[in-house]
């Protein structure tokens, strides 16, 4: 299982970003996947999973809805986080998971929301 994620940078309060991650090793198109973010000095976060066929998504927080959205692309073996109006606080490591395989997140890819 590999899991190269990418898009990160620094953005600006309010600001957006798109975060790629091309999986690969694994039936990408029959798995559920998810993101997730770790905060510095903070533990795992999840984000939002997302079905094989891409129609059903849950978010774990409510606030999220409307300002992330995840989504894939199963032709590219391509998992996406769209970002919008991001906050300071929301400054960490994000990872994509393949939710089959427990403790699963590749390298990640740093997100800093600051001015």
């Amino acid at each position: 299982v590999q899991l190269q994620a990418s898009g990160g940078g620094l953005v600006q309060p309010g600001g957006s970003l798109r975060l790629s991650c091309v999986a690969s090793g694994f039936a990408f198109s029959s798995t559920w996947m998810a993101r997730a973010r770790q905060a510095p000095g903070k533990g795992l976060e999840r984000i939002a999973d997302i079905g094989p066929a891409g129609d059903v998504v849950n978010y774990n927080i409510d606030s999220r809805k409307g300002r992330f959205t995840i989504s894939r692309d199963n032709a590219k073996n391509t998992l996406y986080l769209q970002m919008d109006s991001l906050k300071s606080d929301e400054t960490a490591v994000y990872y994509c998971k393949n939710l089959s395989v427990p403790g699963s997140r590749g390298q990640g890819t740093q997100v800093t929301v600051s001015s």
